[in-house]
């Protein structure tokens, strides 16, 4: 059994909550996978203000909200992480989840959701986040997904649009990315890299 955890990197996206919820609804567990539902927003973090660089060494001093961020990472064996687009890059409240990380996610293989109102998806954010995953050690899958226009697509209840432009499209790049995300999280779960 293997656990990937979806992470809603945004705390003030109503598109970003539609897609969360779909994707919910869309991909149950099963006997082979548990998900584990992220919210960014339940974990109000600080500016990362720690001496220490985690990746270097362990953080001293945490508070309980980031013991419990790092925990829950820690227990994860993969992840799908979603991202709007804010000015060509991330969030700074994903970048700064993303700072007190260090060997909880090391060699766990990651899968980029990014989503836009616009017509580029969130590319640029996409291509911005591949570096910060790397320097964490993430496996970073190939492609993105990318759901551009995405609001035209999803309901505020979670619903895809069936009849909406490019819906198709999506509903297939979603099964096939967390199809890929299960694949090699089951995959490197069971040859941890060493």
């Amino acid at each position: 059994m293997i656990k990937i955890a979806v992470i809603l990197g945004s705390i003030r996206s109503k598109l970003g909550e539609s897609i969360f919820k779909y994707l919910q609804a869309s991909f149950p567990d099963s006997d082979q996978v548990t998900y584990d539902w992220i919210r960014l927003e339940d974990f109000p973090l600080e500016p990362y203000h720690h001496d220490e660089t985690p990746l270097s060494n362990p953080i001293t001093g945490l508070k309980d909200n980031e013991q419990k961020w790092l925990n829950r990472l820690k227990a994860d064996d993969g992840f799908v992480i979603m991202t709007p687009e804010y000015d060509h890059a991330i969030p700074g409240v994903l970048k700064n989840a993303l700072d007190y990380v260090g060997p909880e996610v090391d060699h766990k293989p990651v899968q980029i959701i990014s989503y836009s109102y616009y017509s580029d998806g969130g590319m640029l954010a996409a291509e911005s986040f591949v570096e910060i995953l790397q320097i964490l050690k993430m496996m970073v899958l190939p492609t993105p997904v990318l759901l551009w226009n995405a609001n035209d697509n999803f309901t505020q209840a979670g619903d895809l649009i069936k009849d909406a432009d490019n819906s198709d499209h999506f509903e297939a790049r979603l099964k096939e990315a967390f199809h890929e995300i299960a694949f090699y999280t089951q995959l490197l779960h069971e040859h941890p890299f060493k």
